[in-house]
């Protein structure tokens, strides 16, 4: 059974909407336990964030997937927390050889959501994590309309829309880019489980 961990901030719930449709994505894949785990401002106390339980579960996990909203061509500042709190974990280097993934979401088309896969992307690097990128070509290219990578994101999963967008008032992703983060899931999944087998 591979463990695959979802750490991410989300305000506006844009951000968990993608989460979860990488879950659930990730989910389709066999022998895969996949676990949200929430960053929240209530884990912050005097500046530093702060949850042990958390640390514990990524420890254990095969793969992690961060997911941050772009704020100001960044991560959020809570997400930012997280990262510097688990300097911790990348001194001793506990999650090299892992699995790392990473997502956005902003209201903007650009928004420079770059910026902020660029920064997850990094983040894994530094702990010596094996990075999965997207897979998938925006699907225009390939005639079709269902809207799969429609911003052209290859780094990781980026996602836009009002933080109003919705029916009567619920929040809901644009339909590509839940389809898209439902292919990320089960690509990343599947990246951890291909790892997993080699000796």
């Amino acid at each position: 059974m591979s463990k695959l961990a979802i750490v991410y901030f989300s305000a506006s719930n844009k951000t968990h909407l993608m989460a979860e449709a990488i879950a659930e994505g990730a989910s389709q894949v066999v022998d895969v336990k996949v676990e949200l785990l929430r960053i929240v401002t209530d884990q912050i106390v005097k500046g530093v964030w702060q949850n042990p339980e958390i640390i514990a579960k990524l420890n254990q996990a095969d793969a992690i997937v961060f997911g941050s909203p772009t704020y100001m061509g960044g991560v959020a500042g809570e997400f930012k927390l997280f990262i510097d709190a688990a300097s911790e974990v990348w001194f001793k280097q506990g999650w090299k050889d892992k699995i790392a993934a990473g997502f956005t979401h902003s209201s903007c088309l650009s928004g420079d959501k770059q910026g902020t896969l660029l920064s997850l992307a990094i983040n894994a690097a530094q702990h010596g994590m094996i990075w999965v990128n997207v897979g998938d070509l925006p699907s225009h290219f390939l005639g079709k309309d269902d809207g799969v990578n429609r911003l052209g994101s290859f780094l990781g999963v980026m996602g836009q829309g009002s933080v109003m967008s919705g029916v009567e008032g619920k929040l809901e992703l644009d339909p590509g880019d839940y389809l898209t983060a439902f292919r990320f899931g089960q690509r990343i999944a599947e990246a951890t489980q291909r790892w997993g087998k080699v000796e």
